[in-house]
């Protein structure tokens, strides 16, 4: 089978950074992989896949699963039993594997499992391999990394960590070789990854925005070249690519060579700590990539150079403990870092510019966010959810799903699929009827199922959170720096968001009309950035919000349903444009619509003064929503009352209302 065209690698224009973090592993596979952080449609994908077709050829075992080497010391099983039976073992030569790893994949198609077919026909407790096995001596490429699971996460971490896959479950006990160079992609407007993932990769870039448009002018003209004629695109490219792949092998053979003086060793942990990196794997990559930078370059010596421009591939994603810590800022204080310990003068770096705003509009800053306390412990007594429960049911903050880690089986409803089936539990559901289905059948070998015998697995995956932010942003806001307060409380709640890896979305309303600043996204990152950019200013389409987001909730609900929404709505509740009737009324309505779909919300009252006309409250009474005033935003105010929304109970006041 002819493999399909891939874009060649030298044909990338720009991305330096990301160009050679993927060279330098395959220098020096020990570095540990990289991960490239960039928006859409930025050739991430293409990079990776480009990067596969420069590496060579590897021996291996004909015939093995495991990718075995012929020259290695450590085999398989299968290996070391064919070796013992007929020496020596023959060998092929094949390309380097690229192993998607889906987000959607279930956890026995990673790690293998039971050889379904094997164990029914023959009665055989064999191994089926998994993609971890497949990507062995290769490349494990993980898109959307950062949307994997967490189940798969535990087991990425584990073969990273040993370099082996450990494989205990339906009576079969195996372990494998598993190294590979882990590659993943991600787009950072989808949230973050797991830090312990994170640490995992050896290497992280940003992907360069293409600005200039004669850059992007030639992107153009390049792909659609190869859409139009592959073959002939490649032939255009042959000669960089070989090149590359010579480069590539003479830097391979050069590295055992290379050397690093005691005194740049000791400069490297001087730049880790004062860069103020946890822990010691940036220490060492950061060495490891010096040297495959020397190689790289045909010197047997590192230089300076190479310490500098290792640490910005080795450490960027190593030091952001804060949410709120943006890329850009991590990078100028690495450089800062650099610049210091080496008595030069500071990289200059740019700044996001700020939005054009209307003459009429103000921007606040966010005032200081609270620090989050531990929630009160008071009793509480249990308050039905507002939102419908996703299919499947709950069992400590996890709920049934199709994609989440096998847990438990029951017996089948419906037709099964490979990986639906809980083989283990319907071979013991049919082992006490062998004796006499044998006796009775005519030449029936293995283990006999009849369709009662068979059993489903129960999934369970974490349940997490949509908290929809709905942000009044009109000319009463600014009254006594109204919004630099709220500003200030939503990032209190978006670091809360953070540490419970919920999702968050941010709908403005002003003006006009309501418009969704934010797509539900894992980013707070994001979120933070574009709230701090809102300017206030005009009317109060309080309606036309309300309606928005039932629309964005709704959506979410078909697309996303172990996401469970919340909606927190930061108004003085005083609604003076409507498409139609009175604006308040509509408001209320429209809240009425939220509440009869079943939506958990609280109205967070900014409305402040002697004077109150307690609108916030009306519109809070038709959401069915728990109220708070912005006069009691305190940490233990504003984030117990989301938080405790969330978790489904009343929060205990004093006097005995909850």
């Amino acid at each position: 089978m002819t493999p399909p065209p891939v874009f060649p690698f030298s044909a990338l224009l720009g991305q330096t950074r990301m160009k050679l973090a993927l060279l330098l592993n395959a220098v020096d596979p020990r570095i540990g992989g990289v991960l490239i952080r960039g928006e859409k449609g930025s050739a991430k994908s293409t990079a990776v896949r480009g990067f596969a077709r420069l590496l060579p050829e590897i021996p291996v075992v004909s015939g093995c699963s495991y990718s075995c080497d012929p020259m290695g010391e450590v085999f398989c099983g299968d290996c070391e039993i064919r070796l013992a039976a007929a020496p020596p073992l023959p060998t092929a030569l094949r390309p380097t594997r690229v192993v998607d790893l889906p987000i959607g994949a279930t956890e026995d198609r990673v790690i293998g499992t039971l050889n379904l077919e094997r164990a029914l026909q023959a009665g055989e407790r064999a191994f089926e391999p998994g993609l971890l096995a497949a990507a062995h001596r290769g490349i494990l490429y993980v898109d959307e990394v950062n949307l994997l699971g967490d189940h798969l996460v535990d087991v990425l971490l584990d073969a990273a960590a040993m370099g082996r896959n450990y494989v205990e479950r339906e009576g079969v006990s195996i372990s494998h070789a598993a190294n590979f160079i882990l590659a993943g992609t991600m787009n950072p407007e989808e949230g973050d990854l797991r830090p312990q993932l994170l640490d995992r990769f050896g290497l992280a870039v940003e992907v360069e925005r293409m600005t200039a448009p004669a850059d992007r002018a030639e992107v153009v003209r390049r792909r659609i070249a190869f859409e139009r004629d592959p073959a002939a695109f490649a032939r255009q490219w042959a000669d960089s690519e070989q090149a590359l792949r010579t480069r590539l092998e003479r830097a391979q053979a050069l590295l055992p060579s290379v050397m690093v003086a005691e005194a740049l060793l000791e400069h490297i942990g001087e730049i880790c700590s004062a860069y103020g990196v946890d822990g010691l794997r940036g220490d060492i990559v950061v060495y490891k990539t010096s040297v495959a930078l020397a190689a790289y370059h045909g010197r047997t010596q590192v230089e300076m150079d190479d310490v500098r421009e290792a640490a910005r591939l080795a450490l960027l994603h190593r030091r952001r403990r804060d949410p709120f810590d943006q890329p850009e800022s991590a990078e100028q204080e690495l450089e800062n870092t650099l610049d210091r310990l080496d008595s030069q003068t500071p990289s200059d770096h740019g700044t996001d510019g700020a939005p054009t705003l209307e003459a009429a509009d103000q921007v606040f800053a966010p005032g200081p966010p609270p620090a989050l306390r531990p929630l009160a412990t008071e009793p509480a007594r249990p308050w039905p959810l507002r939102a419908p429960s996703p299919p499947g049911r709950r069992a400590g903050g996890q709920i049934e799903n199709r994609m989440g880690r096998y847990t438990r089986s029951q017996p089948a409803s419906g037709p099964l699929t490979y990986g639906s089936l809980a083989l283990d539990a319907t071979v013991r559901a049919a082992a006490p009827f062998q004796i006499r289905r044998r006796s009775t059948g005519e030449g029936r070998a293995g283990i006999v199922i009849e369709p009662g015998d068979l059993q489903e697995k129960i999934k369970v995956a974490p349940h997490a959170n949509l908290v929809l932010f709905l942000v009044d942003a009109s000319g009463s806001m600014a009254a006594q720096r109204r919004m630099s307060a709220v500003k200030g409380a939503v990032l209190a709640l978006l670091r809360d968001v953070y540490r419970r890896r919920d999702r968050v979305g941010l709908i403005t309303f002003r003006g006009s009309g309501a418009q969704q600043a934010l797509a539900p996204t894992g980013s707070v990152e994001l979120a933070e950035r574009r709230l701090r950019v809102l300017p206030t200013g005009g009317k109060t389409p309080l309606a036309d919000a309300l309606r928005l987001a039932h629309e964005v909730i709704a959506r979410e609900r078909r697309v996303a349903q172990r996401w469970e929404p919340l909606l927190v709505l930061i108004t003085d509740g005083r609604a003076n444009l409507s498409r139609s009737g009175d604006p308040l009324e509509q408001a209320r309505r429209t809240a009425a619509g939220l509440r009869g779909a079943l939506v958990r919300s609280v109205v967070i009252d900014t409305e402040t003064g002697p004077v109150r006309l307690g609108l916030a409250r009306m519109v809070a009474e038709a959401l069915g929503a728990r109220h708070q005033r912005l006069d009691d935003l305190t940490a233990q105010g504003l984030a117990s009352a989301v938080r405790l929304t969330i978790e489904g109970v009343r929060p205990f006041r004093p006097g005995g209302e909850r």
